[in-house]
C-alpha cells in the first residue's frame, strides 16, 4: 500500500515490535522501535551484542517482518506486501552489502556485478555495469575474478552489485569487518562520497566508532529500544557513549 506524507524520510518504522521464540525463552529483540531514516542521508546503527541492531536492519529491509508496528519504504507499507511482491521490491529497490562479501567465486568482477539484474530478468547492460565498477574505483578490474582482488577490492566490487539497481536505500551490516584498516578507511570513504555525489540513501550496522563517525547520524540501540540518536558523530563522543552503555549493562 502506498502512503502520502512520507516528510522526506525514505524509512520508517512505527512501534516496531520483533520477538524470537515463546515462553520464557523468548527474545524481545525490538522492543516498540519508532525511527525515520532521512532521504539521501548516511546513517549507522549502533548497539551492545544483542540490542537489536541486525533485526533492525532486516525488518528495516523486508528480510523480516514485524511481529507488530509498521514499515514504510520510500511511501510504501511493507505489512500490505506478500512474499512475491516484497522480493520483487527488495530486488528493485534495496542494495545489499554484507561482512561477507557474497561474490561467486567463477564470475568476473563485471559479471558479479550483473547478478541482480539477470536475477531480475534484465540483460545487464555492459556500460551500465563498467560505470558501476568507475563508481567505486574498479573501472580498470573488470575481467578480474574475486581471487584476484583483495579484499577491500571485493567489497568494493560488492558494493557495485548493490548499486546496479539504483537503490532506494543501500543497507550495510559490518561492511568492513572483514577488512584491514587500510581497507576498511577506503571503503567507508566510498560509502561517504556516495552520500554526498549520489544522494545515496544508506543505512550501516557498525560495532566500530570510526566507522560510525563517517555517518551523519548515530542511533544507539540497547535491549531493543532506541537510546540515543548523535548527529554529526565523532568516533571519540560514539565510542564514550557505548562504553558508558556497556558499562551499565
Amino acid at each position: 500500500m502506498k502512503i502520502t506524507g512520507d516528510h522526506g524520510a525514505v524509512l520508517r518504522l512505527e512501534d516496531v515490535h520483533r520477538t524470537y521464540g515463546t515462553g520464557p525463552e523468548a527474545v524481545r529483540a525490538l522492543r516498540g522501535v519508532n525511527v525515520e531514516f532521512a532521504r539521501g542521508t548516511f546513517t549507522a546503527v549502533m548497539g551492545p551484542s544483542g540490542s537489536g541492531k541486525s533485526t533492525l536492519l532486516q525488518c528495516g529491509a523486508g528480510l523480516d517482518r514485524p511481529d507488530r508496528g509498521r514499515v514504510v519504504l520510500d511511501g510504501t507499507d511493507l505489512a500490505g506486501l506478500d512474499e512475491t511482491r516484497l522480493t520483487v521490491l527488495r530486488r528493485r529497490q534495496l542494495g545489499f552489502v554484507f561482512q561477507a562479501f557474497n561474490l561467486v567465486g567463477s564470475l568476473t568482477a563485471e559479471q558479479n556485478v550483473g547478478l541482480p539484474l539477470r536475477l531480475a530478468g534484465r540483460r545487464p547492460d555492459r556500460a551500465e555495469v563498467h560505470r558501476a565498477l568507475a563508481q567505486v574505483g574498479l573501472g580498470d578490474r573488470t575481467g578480474h575474478l574475486p581471487s584476484q582482488l583483495s579484499g577491500g577490492q571485493q567489497q568494493r566490487v560488492a558494493i557495485a552489485r548493490a548499486l546496479i539497481t539504483r537503490p532506494r536505500v543501500l543497507f550495510a551490516d559490518e561492511p568492513t569487518g572483514a577488512l584491514d584498516s587500510t581497507s576498511s578507511r577506503d571503503v567507508l570513504t566510498l560509502l561517504r562520497d556516495l552520500v554526498d555525489r549520489e544522494g545515496q540513501s544508506t543505512v550501516m550496522v557498525t560495532h566500530d566508532p570510526v566507522a560510525a563517525a563517517h555517518a551523519d547520524r548515530v542511533v544507539i540501540l540497547a535491549d531493543g529500544r532506541i537510546v540515543d540518536d548523535l548527529s554529526h558523530p565523532t568516533a571519540q563522543h560514539v565510542a564514550e557513549r557505548m562504553t558508558a552503555l556497556e558499562t551499565a549493562a
